[in-house]
This record gives C-alpha cells, sequence and structure tokens, in this order.
C-alpha cells in the first residue's frame, strides 16, 4: 500500500514537471508573445521575461522587434526617358506592434520584400536616369512613403530605404563618359578665355605706362631674353617688338613719300635724237628751204678722207617719212647742212 501511494506521489510529481516544462516560456527582451488561446487573440502581449501558456490550450508566439536589414533584388526597368538600368536597394524597418504582424499578413517579412521590389520597379519608370544618379535622396524618400503606407496595417514600420546601385549599358556609361569629357573641356575653354580676357586687360595697361618710356620695352626685351636664355637650348629665340617695326615702317614712308614725289610732276616731253631734230626742223621749214635742200643733197661731194667705215646718212625725204616711227640711235657724224652761200644761187636761179 506504502508503495503504491509512493509510486503515484512520483507519478503525480513527474506529470506536475512535465505540465509545467510545457506551459513554461521565455520572453527574450528583443521579442514580444502573442498568445492565442483556442485561436483566438489575447489582448495581453506577453512581454520579456518568464510567461506560463496552458499546454494544448494557448499557443504563444514570439515576434521578432528588432530592425531588420533586408536586401532588395535588383530590378530591371526603363527610366522615363527610355534608358534601361538596374537597381537594387536595401530596406530597414522594425515590428511595432506585434499582434497586427501576426495576424494581419501570414509573412511579414516576405509581404515587405515583395512590397519593395514593386515599388522600386514603379520609382524606376517615374524616374530620369540624372534622377538615379544624382538625386538619390528624394528617390528614397519616396521609395519610403510607397512601401510604408501598406506596411502601417501590418503592424511593420518602414524606418530607411537606400538605394544601393545603378548599373547602366557599357553605350550609356560611354556616352556618359563623352559628355563629361566636352563639359569639361567646356568649362576649359571659358576659364581660359577669362584668364586671356583678364591678361590682354593687364598687358594693356602695361603697354599704357611703358609708352611713356620707351626704355621701358628696351628692358622688357632684355628681360625676356634672360628668360630665354636660361633654358639649356642650343638655339635663342629672340622676340622682335612689333612696336618696333611700326616705328621703322613710319620712318620709312617719308623716304618713300620723297622718292615719288618726282614722278608725281607732269613729265617733260623726251628729248627725240639729234638725228631727229633736223627732220623736224625741215618739216616746219617753208617748202623752198627744203627743196633747195634736197638739191644740195644731190649735188656732188667732196671724197671724204679714208677711215673707219661711217654709215651713210638716210636722205631727207626718207627721214620725214619715217618721222612716226621711232628711230634708231644716229650715228657718230653730224648730219649735213647747206651752207648759207651755197643756197643763195639756187634761189637765184
Amino acid at each position: 500500500m506504502v508503495q503504491e501511494l509512493v509510486i503515484a506521489i512520483v507519478a503525480a510529481v513527474a506529470a506536475c514537471a512535465l505540465y509545467t516544462a510545457a506551459a513554461a516560456k521565455v520572453v527574450k527582451q528583443y521579442e514580444r508573445g502573442v498568445v492565442l488561446r483556442l485561436g483566438r487573440l489575447r489582448n495581453d502581449v506577453r512581454g520579456p521575461g518568464f510567461t506560463m501558456v496552458l499546454p494544448g490550450v494557448e499557443r504563444l508566439r514570439k515576434v521578432n522587434m528588432q530592425i531588420v536589414t533586408m536586401p532588395v533584388p535588383a530590378q530591371d526597368g526603363i527610366t522615363r526617358d527610355n534608358v534601361t538600368v538596374r537597381v537594387d536597394a536595401v530596406i530597414y524597418f522594425k515590428v511595432v506592434d506585434a499582434a497586427s504582424a501576426v495576424i494581419q499578413v501570414e509573412d511579414y517579412r516576405f509581404a515587405v520584400s515583395q512590397m519593395a521590389q514593386t515599388s522600386l520597379r514603379s520609382i524606376i519608370g517615374k524616374s530620369d536616369l540624372d534622377d538615379l544618379l544624382s538625386n538619390r535622396e528624394k528617390l528614397n524618400q519616396g521609395l519610403e512613403l510607397m512601401i510604408d503606407s501598406p506596411a502601417v496595417g501590418w503592424g511593420v514600420q518602414i524606418d530607411r530605404v537606400e538605394i544601393k546601385d545603378v548599373s547602366l549599358p557599357e553605350t550609356m556609361k560611354r556616352s556618359m563618359a563623352r559628355q563629361a569629357e566636352a563639359d569639361r573641356e567646356r568649362r576649359a575653354r571659358v576659364i581660359n578665355a577669362d584668364a586671356e580676357l583678364q591678361a590682354s586687360k593687364k598687358l594693356a595697361e602695361a603697354a599704357k605706362e611703358m609708352s611713356a618710356q620707351p626704355a621701358a620695352l628696351q628692358l622688357r626685351l632684355l628681360q625676356t631674353v634672360v628668360a630665354v636664355a636660361a633654358e639649356k637650348n642650343s638655339t635663342l629665340v629672340l622676340p622682335f617688338p612689333v612696336e618696333l617695326l611700326r616705328f621703322l615702317e613710319r620712318a620709312q614712308q617719308p623716304v618713300q613719300q620723297q622718292q615719288l614725289a618726282p614722278q608725281a610732276v607732269p613729265q617733260e616731253p623726251v628729248q627725240q635724237p639729234a638725228q631727229q631734230r633736223p627732220v623736224q626742223r625741215q618739216a616746219a621749214e617753208p617748202p623752198q628751204t627744203v627743196r633747195a635742200q634736197q638739191l644740195h643733197a644731190q649735188a656732188p661731194r667732196p671724197t671724204p678722207r679714208p677711215g673707219p667705215a661711217r654709215r651713210p646718212a638716210p636722205a631727207p625725204s626718207q627721214q620725214t617719212a619715217a618721222a612716226p616711227a621711232p628711230m634708231p640711235a644716229p650715228p657718230a657724224a653730224a648730219p649735213v647742212r647747206p651752207s648759207r652761200p651755197s643756197a643763195k644761187p639756187l634761189a637765184k636761179h
């Protein structure tokens, strides 16, 4: 009898131990316990620590209240300016209502992940490529609002959404590189032109100061020569001032004007050779004198002394006829003119 009593007591203690082990639950600090009694939600959410549930009657579900970091798989999309991109992101969220996270949605993690992917594709289609690359803060805020709106009813709070990377096609990368290079070149040219403008103003002021002292230009030239000669080169480049060339040009202009001055005066008539003078004179004389000269030319002449052969002078009539044409150079001998005594008997005859 005593033995049976001991066995019964031991069995009762074992049953109590098994019941206690089945009913005892420990909720961690970062968790909350949702109790379902016979399938119905209990209003009280179990906090962290030791708690008891009725085995077979109540069921405890633990919900993690920590911030969850979930990567969003890369999504392929076409931007508003028709550029194909591949964008991936990361989302940070946490459960703020354990009962809603258990009752309102089957798996809040999967639901948040699918909502994040859908919202990311929607953001890609509504944005331009420049916004994806440079205006990510605004896109992150819009993406967070799109995900947070349905997640509030699930007892989930979206803390932050970040776009991690935007992958572009190789052709688009090359195009953007050329665009950036062209923009850099444009800015470099503008800066260079601005520097040239400022330098020209300073040079104009320096030239104005040097014009008051001509020696300053020569000193500046010598300084330039010294600067060029400092280089270890076998060739020395000597700059020649343009002002000096202009000075020489102004000094040469009066000389050229003096040389061109006689040509501006009307030219005198060119003197004809000695052989043409008697021809013109004969043409101006009356016909009687011409007839006397012809008779005198037909008269016999004394034999000349032997000497170098000379070219005979042409007849007066031939000279008169050939007067308009240019005559060759006359011979060394002077033309024969009729003597005055011989002209008198001819005139009497």
